[in-house]
């Protein structure tokens, strides 16, 4: 099986991570949380949405989610 060049990987990669990093702000992410979590494929965006929406504090779904 042929592999995938790790340059094509970031570029198809790019569009998901705004949409992710969109998500997290639109949320109640602060930016640089935000970045960080849009940026981590192992962190459920959908929980971290849910976790702020439920009233936890940012600094609290951090450390839930990293």
């Amino acid at each position: 099986m042929p592999t995938i060049p790790q340059s094509r990987v970031r570029v198809a990669e790019e569009p998901v991570h705004r949409w992710r990093l969109e998500c997290l702000l639109a949320g109640g992410y602060p930016r640089r949380e935000a970045e960080l979590l849009s940026e981590r494929a192992d962190v459920d965006l959908h929980l971290a949405l849910r976790l702020l929406d439920a009233g936890c504090p940012v600094e609290t779904a951090m450390r839930i989610l990293l």
